[in-house]
């Protein structure tokens, strides 16, 4: 998907030569008991210089995998990735990255820091001095050399970490996450003079990679966007951006840009769909905790969002709704998934609209909205349905968390698994299907929860 072109972007030359190509990009990682856990499947992109590529989607969609594996940090478990057309087999000597956490030695000073890549490559101290306050002058924190990450805010810590980014000279900047551990307007203070530097050809970069799961910060920065599905990660889409820089986040372009993208990544493609274009359409296999994880959202949160939508005629732009609420678009994607998971709600693009069960949940006393939530939440999320199954059809009603944590860990990560039940039990103690013992962790069963089933 392309917009058409609405000026020439100055600065920067057109992409050149290929500098990172990702083929086939397939991993997999081992979960505690042995079985394999699918982040990222068959995905391939290439890297050019004079472009900035924004790898965009929500959480399991494995793009900060994506973007090790590039970078040579960890292996694909198949496909491969070049640098310059030769096939990587270890870090990747051509890039060099920025984290979200700043990670930066607490013992050192601002220079000593960001001189640690030129001393792993063994450059000499007279050039490592040089080039290091080069590279403080140029992110804006000179007269900072001396000073210890404790003496520094968070946005001068995160310089430090373009610095020591910027000082070898990359053919290619890595960036994950680099500006969600910051504040709003060191965030946005840190995004302008990044395009600045790059504008201007100061930055001694020939080409940019950065993860983000904010849509606009994409839209703003990068000249292509790669949108990943999740679990496992594919790319879903990929958009070519044309605005000429700096970009206006008010101007139609954009904005129709940024709507293009809310509807990517709110759609929700089945394989059963993609099967008629190849053939004759299979059954689609049942949705299990796995496929259709629970989004990270609370109960009150939920229905927050389906009263804004009530109060607003049951429809309106997801934009629309962020804009007027003071959030970005992207703090309400993972209301709109559970909206959607429930069948409380479903989208169009960027704009989202109560179903009638919606408009039921959103109207109802509170305690009529509790009993619909429960309805949904047992029919419609996978999980919840599981577990309350599980506890109906066990002797007493009562079973150790321990038993899920072991299921959801065939699909999630250790720390996912867990944060994937404790979704769970909120949901499931806010409709009153079952209780959560902590101490002892036990999950008991409420009897009201029977009727549901």
């Amino acid at each position: 998907m392309t917009l058409k072109p609405v000026s020439t972007t100055q600065g920067r030359p057109a992409a050149g030569s290929a500098i990172i190509a990702a083929t086939d990009v397939t991993k997999s990682f081992t979960t505690p008991d042995g079985h394999a856990l699918p982040v990222l499947e068959s995905v391939s992109f290439t890297l050019h210089e004079g472009e900035i590529v924004a790898l965009l989607g929500k959480s399991g969609s494995g793009k900060s995998t994506l973007l090790r594996c590039a970078a040579g940090l960890i292996s694909p478990s198949s496909g491969s990735v070049s640098y310059r057309g030769e096939p990587l087999n270890g870090a990747n000597p051509g890039v060099a990255m920025v984290f979200q956490s700043f990670a930066l030695l607490p013992w050192l000073t601002v220079q000593q820091n960001v001189e640690l890549g030129l001393q792993a490559r063994g450059v000499a101290e007279a050039e490592r001095r040089d080039r290091a306050l080069r590279a403080i002058d140029l992110i804006g924190l000179d007269g900072f050399e001396g000073a210890y990450p404790k003496e520094l805010s968070g946005g001068m810590r995160q310089r430090v970490g373009f610095a020591r980014a910027l000082v070898v000279e990359p053919d290619a900047l890595f960036m994950d996450e680099p500006f969600s551990a910051l504040d709003v307007l060191t965030a946005e203070n840190l995004r302008n003079e990044l395009v600045g530097l790059w504008e201007g050809n100061e930055a001694p970069v020939k080409s940019v990679l950065i993860v983000t799961h904010n849509i606009e910060e994409a839209v703003l920065l990068a000249d292509r966007i790669l949108v990943l599905s999740s679990n496992p990660g594919r790319i879903k889409a990929e958009l070519t951006v044309s605005l000429p820089r700096p970009r206006d986040r008010r101007a139609p372009e954009f904005e129709a840009l940024v709507d293009t993208v809310y509807g990517i990544l709110t759609e929700r493609a089945t394989a059963a769909g993609d099967a008629h274009a190849a053939g004759p359409a299979k059954p689609a296999a049942p949705p299990t905790p796995s496929s259709n994880p629970l989004p990270d959202v609370s109960p009150g949160g939920l229905s927050g969002l389906l009263e804004i939508l009530a109060a607003r005629g049951g429809e309106d732009g997801l934009a629309e709704i962020a804009d007027e609420l003071s959030f970005e678009v992207d703090d309400l994607l993972p209301l709109v998934d559970a909206a959607v998971l429930l069948d409380l709600a479903h989208t169009d693009g960027g704009r989202i609209e109560l179903t009638p069960a919606g408009r039921e949940f959103a109207d109802a006393d509170i305690l009529t909205s509790k009993q619909l939530f429960a309805q949904h939440t047992v029919t419609k999320a996978p999980l919840v349905r599981a577990i309350v199954q599980a506890l109906a059809h066990s002797g007493d009603h009562v079973l150790r968390e321990g038993l899920f944590l072991d299921l959801l860990r065939r699909g999630f990560s250790d720390e996912d698994a867990r944060r994937q039940l404790d979704i769970a039990i909120d949901w499931g103690r806010y409709g009153e299907l079952f209780e959560y013992e902590k101490d002892e962790g036990k999950l008991e069963l409420e009897p009201e929860a029977l009727s549901v089933l």
